[in-house]
C-alpha cells in the first residue's frame, strides 16, 4: 500500500511532495482548510516566524516556508510523525526549520522562552489531536490552557483547526475570537 502524500501548494517549493504519517497517528490538514489559512496570512507570513503545534508531516509550517516565512518551529510527540516531519523538511531548508520532539504541552515553555529572548512574535497555529481519539479527551482544555499562558509579546496571530462541532470561548486568557472559518467537520478559529 503506497503512503499517503500531499503537495506544497504555492511559493518556492511547490509541487514537493510531503509524506503523511498513517492516519492512526495524526490527521492531515484539508486543502481547502490550508488554502483558507494563507489566504487569511496572506503577506503576513513573509519573513515571519511560524510555530505549528501538533504538526504531524509539517504542511502547515512547510507551506509556510515555501511561502516565504523565515523560520519554522514544529512541535511533535509521535514518533512515527516524526520520521515524516524530517524527511519532509529535508526537501526544503532545514536550516530555517526547529523541530522540537516530545510532549506539546511540556514544551511550550522552551519555545516560550527562545522567542521572548530573540524578541520574535511568531503565528501560532494548532491542530491537537481531535479529543475523539482515546488518550486525548482533555485535548482541548489542556490547549486552552496553553494559549492562555502564552504571553501576547510573543504572538501575532493564533490559529487553531478544530472539529466544528466544538465550540471554543470568545476569549482565552488575553486572546479575543476574531473569525472562525467552517469546512464540514472542521474549523479554523483565529485568536488575537
Amino acid at each position: 500500500m503506497k503512503s499517503p502524500t500531499k503537495r506544497i501548494v504555492a511559493g518556492k517549493y511547490k509541487g514537493k511532495t510531503l509524506k503523511l504519517p498513517p492516519k492512526t497517528t495524526t490527521r492531515s490538514s484539508k486543502g481547502i482548510v490550508l488554502e483558507s489559512y494563507f489566504n487569511t496570512l496572506q503577506f503576513e507570513i513573509m519573513d515571519a516566524v511560524l510555530v505549528e503545534l501538533f504538526s504531524g508531516s509539517g504542511s502547515i509550517g512547510l507551506e509556510a516556508l515555501s511561502r516565504g516565512a523565515n523560520r519554522i518551529v514544529f512541535m511533535e510527540r509521535d514518533r512515527e510523525a516524526l520520521k515524516v516531519l524530517r524527511a519532509n523538511i529535508a526537501q526544503t531548508d532545514p536550516a530555517a526549520c526547529e523541530v522540537v520532539a516530545g510532549d506539546t504541552f511540556e514544551n511550550i515553555e522552551q519555545v516560550i522562552s527562545r522567542l521572548k529572548r530573540q524578541r520574535e512574535k511568531a503565528y501560532f497555529f494548532i491542530d491537537p489531536p481531535f479529543s475523539i481519539r482515546e488518550g486525548h479527551e482533555d485535548v482541548y482544555d489542556k490547549m486552552i490552557d496553553l494559549i492562555a499562558r502564552l504571553p501576547v509579546e510573543i504572538v501575532r496571530l493564533i490559529t487553531i483547526e478544530h472539529m466544528t462541532a466544538l465550540s471554543l470561548p470568545e476569549s482565552i486568557g488575553p486572546y479575543t475570537l476574531q473569525k472562525k472559518k467552517k469546512f464540514g467537520k472542521t474549523s479554523l478559529s483565529y485568536y488575537l
